[in-house]
């Protein structure tokens, strides 16, 4: 049996992060699990192009949530990374740290390490931005882009009619504040999408003691006693298992972590006993405090041109592509998201609490199989979206049986709290507000969606309990926390009643933070592989 110092669960944003982290020094072997294959795809690499791979099962695990009552009794549609770089292979691009008080916040809550100040120098090292930012890092990795040259005049009028609408202009959401709006920070590098494996894991597999498998699907954690120490997983066909020397490391993200933990027999007992799982650590906390933003759109009918002209006929297709194989621009080379920004539903509330989406295109009409970002609406149009920003409701994550093939019970709990129904209703009116500008109105013929018949509260809210969904920042599934009883990961990111195994992904987020949570995850790995090259005793 192969034997590795760690072994890593997942390549996605956290885990890329980890394996290169852990190998720097040459020290130590470090194996890393993809239950996915290669990310050398074309629709990978060129960043529009995740609106192929929002549905392609060879890279994209293609959840299903339960049947939501908060979201009209619809289940939501759970797109989640099956490849190198995992959901940073296939997401937005969008690059936001989240705020500040979101960090302090977790350390308030008895995780000593993590407020903001802590953690501010770990994303710069992470960073690479050659704009005029002063807040983000240089000489990192990860390369972050302004993109806001190549943004399409209308979504320039859509920041400009928010202003009117009584926002600040940011500069730098990575700032001193988040609050205002302006122009999204990407992560890509010369057009061409920079997720966490490119940044990190590849560089990394350029080393003699990094071993990299993909199409490997871990099974279950091996354990003598309460240590960890090994895996066993299934890769054509076969059950292989593997060795950890120090420590075995999952970075499965908050949905496959849970589910992996389950599986090894570490959840609520009287879970795993029903599914006749052998009960290694009993902790109920496992897979609950399920937290998630919730989007919505409200499209609009243009009377000038939008993205829809430039994507929508096959000649326009050509053209971009064509301006994309041979100079790596234009609206192929940049995310479907151009520009955007933070608010309050209310002044008196001490920090914003929604964010916005301005998307200079539209996607009325529905193509089966694809989200239609390449293929928009034959009309001119747009979308103004928004997500909560930190909700309050809680839902929870749980396998269905003991086959490790069968994808778990996701239940979000959508709009499932007062708080959360009223700051939406809220947001939904705000983004009226922005249309109704003079800007915008000189520009819009009609809302398409959901059209003016809706307009009493009643109306607003079925309206976005059944168009919301998620915008696919699950964490909080294995949360980190000083009492055992109320979460599933100590600060240093142990499994607490357990020895040598930690969980290092975005399912140990004590609280969902503001904004995309990418950036986050990333940091969270650096982080993390920091506190275990802290621990190990030579």
């Amino acid at each position: 049996m192969r034997s590795f110092d760690f072994i890593i669960v997942g390549s996605g944003s956290a885990g890329s992060v980890v394996a290169e982290r852990l190998s720097a020094n040459g020290r130590y072997s470090v194996l890393v699990l993809e239950a996915g294959g290669s990310d050398r795809r074309f629709f990978i690499s060129m960043p529009l192009g995740y609106g192929k791979t929002f549905y392609d099962k060879s890279v994209n695990w293609m959840y299903r949530a339960e049947p939501d009552p908060g979201l009209g009794g619809n289940a939501d549609y759970w797109p989640r990374g099956k490849v190198l770089g995992g959901s940073s292979s296939i997401n937005a691009m969008v690059y936001v740290r989240g705020a500040s008080e979101d960090f302090d916040e977790w350390r308030d809550h008895g995780n000593p390490g993590w407020g903001a100040s802590d953690l501010l120098p770990i994303f710069r090292s992470l960073e690479n931005h050659d704009g005029p930012s002063n807040s983000l890092g240089r000489g990192g990795p990860l390369q972050v882009t302004d993109c806001s040259k190549l943004f399409h005049p209308l979504a320039n009028q859509l920041i400009k009619a928010a202003q009117e609408s009584g926002l600040a202009w940011n500069p730098d959401f990575n700032g001193a504040t988040q609050e205002g709006v302006g122009a999204f920070q990407l992560t890509t590098k010369g057009g061409r999408r920079m997720s966490a494996a490119r940044a990190f894991l590849r560089p990394a597999m350029k080393r003699p003691n990094v071993t990299v498998i993909t199409q490997a699907m871990v099974t279950r954690v091996l354990f003598e006693g309460n240590r960890a120490t090994g895996v066993e997983f299934e890769r054509s066909g076969k059950r292989e298992r593997v060795n950890a020397n120090r420590e075995v490391i999952l970075s499965g993200g908050s949905v496959n972590t849970p589910q992996l933990l389950e599986l090894s027999g570490i959840g609520d007992a009287v879970r795993l006993r029903r599914l006749g799982i052998p009960v290694v650590h009993n902790n109920a906390q496992v897979g609950e405090n399920l937290q998630d933003h919730l989007g919505i759109n409200y499209t609009y009918r243009a009377n000038v041109p939008s993205l829809n002209q430039v994507l929508r006929p096959w000649w326009g297709k050509a053209l971009a592509g064509i301006e994309y194989l041979l100079l790596r621009t234009g609206p192929l080379s940049i995310s479907m998201n151009q520009g955007g920004g933070f608010f309050r539903t209310d002044p008196s509330r001490k920090r914003a609490n929604m964010q916005l989406y301005f998307q200079a295109f539209s996607t009325v009409v529905p193509k089966a199989g694809e989200r239609p970002i390449l293929t928009p609406d034959p009309w001119p149009g747009f979308s103004i979206g928004l997500s909560n920003c930190r909700p309050t409701s809680t839902g929870s994550i749980h396998i269905r049986s003991n086959d490790p093939l069968e994808q778990p019970r996701i239940i979000p709990n959508a709009f499932s709290t007062g708080h959360d129904v009223a700051e939406m209703l809220d947001a939904v009116k705000f983004l009226r507000r922005i249309a109704a500008t003079p800007t915008m109105s000189k520009l819009i013929v009609e809302e398409l969606l959901p059209g003016p018949a809706c307009q009493s509260d009643d109306e607003l809210i079925a309206d976005f309990r059944r168009r919301s969904g998620t915008v696919y920042h699950p964490v909080s599934t294995c949360r980190m926390g000083p009492d055992p009883s109320q979460s599933v990961v100590d600060p240093r990111l142990r499994v607490h009643g357990l020895e040598g195994l930690r969980v290092i992904d975005c399912s140990v987020f004590p609280n969902i933070i503001s904004g995309n949570t990418n950036a986050a995850a990333m940091m969270v790995g650096a982080k993390g592989a920091q506190l275990v090259l802290e621990d190990q005793v030579v």
